[in-house]
């Protein structure tokens, strides 16, 4: 199960921190600019099965990626959904929302569900932009 997770999210390729029980990775379908996958480092199909040292490293993960996220793309308010329909793992999409178009690699990226829930569907980028984007974010972390 956890070699598909990590294929179908490209998690070798677009990891940008991690934690000892975490790792935060761009999120192919970009919902919004800057959009990942927190996901948890071991096999696991339910988050009542995480133990008490995994559920602490999850706060010290959320921080990074907020104090970064905040710092690259100054987004409005963020957005974790743990949905698992059909990823049996235990993981988060992370979506930064945005009031207001921002510009970033010559191009203007709207959040066209704001106010509403986000469209997750998002945009599939070539890798050279996804890769782009991540080492963007990548070379700016604040922990």
């Amino acid at each position: 199960m956890m070699v598909d997770f990590r294929e179908k999210f490209n998690i070798p390729e677009l990891t940008m921190f991690e934690t000892e029980y975490w790792i935060w990775s761009l999120r192919p379908h970009q919902a919004t600019i800057g959009a990942g996958i927190l996901s948890l480092k071991r096999e696991c199909a339910s988050f009542s099965d995480l133990n008490p040292e995994e559920h602490c490293d999850l706060n010290t993960i959320i921080k990074v990626i907020e104090k970064t996220l905040k710092n690259v793309f100054e987004y409005d308010i963020m957005n974790y959904l743990m949905l698992m329909m059909v990823d049996k793992q235990v993981h988060y999409h992370v979506i930064p929302r945005y009031e207001h178009p921002v510009e970033a690699f010559n191009e203007i990226w709207h959040d066209s569900a704001w106010p509403g829930l986000p469209n997750l569907a998002g945009v599939k980028l070539e890798a050279s932009k996804l890769t782009s984007i991540s080492m963007l974010i990548k070379n700016q972390i604040i922990s």
